[in-house]
């Protein structure tokens, strides 16, 4: 009688804290629920990923801001409502982020002896590059998924995948306002202003 392995393992790792800065300073502005990301349409796309016979994985970390309890359960719920697993830290401290936490789930699923492919949503290269490279180098794939302006450590990387998150079906609503300095078109284009005109006259706080 064999005894089969565990099954092969796609895991996704959201970095929640750096995801919303970086999709905060491509909007110019907080997001509003036309510009965030639905993880439902994320979550398919890591079914599809991971084909018929590998368990898909999902899971979001991020930091709880003490007295913020009521604003970010609804999202929690949401996540966890649509198959993610959810790890939430409280934010007691500048550096109570949780780069270390998905490094440590990451090194156990790879230490099981099953993970097959990791994603990562990120744009932190200092906390992600480093690690990711060397997963390769034992034979897991590895995605970046995020946006093309804040992920350069994915994008200059020689054996790290990347994926713009706007490049997965589903996941925004409308599409994202990207005009910037370093993607003109020939013929010109507006850069639409980050505040009314009128937040001029209102008090600095």
């Amino acid at each position: 009688m064999t005894t089969s392995g565990p099954a092969p393992r796609v895991l996704l790792v959201w970095d929640a804290p750096n995801m919303d800065m970086s999709l905060g300073s491509l909007l110019g502005a907080r997001p509003t629920a036309t510009f965030r990301p639905r993880f439902d349409a994320v979550g398919r796309w890591l079914l599809d990923l991971a084909g018929p016979d590998a368990v898909a994985e999902a899971t979001v970390f991020t930091n709880v801001v003490p007295g913020s309890t009521e604003v970010v359960r609804p999202w929690v719920e949401a996540l966890r409502n649509v198959g993610f697993g959810v790890f939430a830290k409280p934010k007691i401290a500048d550096d109570s982020d949780v780069d270390d936490d998905m490094l440590r789930h990451i090194e156990l699923r790879a230490a099981e002896g099953a993970l097959r492919h990791v994603v990562v949503a990120s744009g932190d290269g200092r906390a992600f590059r480093e690690p990711l490279e060397k997963l390769v180098e034992h034979d897991t794939a590895v995605t970046v998924i995020g946006f093309r302006e804040y992920a350069n450590f994915a994008l200059n990387s020689e054996v790290i995948d990347f994926l713009d998150l706007e490049d997965i079906d589903g996941v925004f609503r409308e599409p994202l306002p990207r005009m910037t300095l370093d993607t003109l078109p020939d013929e010109g284009a507006w850069l639409p202003p980050f505040r009314s005109l009128r937040s001029l006259l209102e008090p600095r706080r």
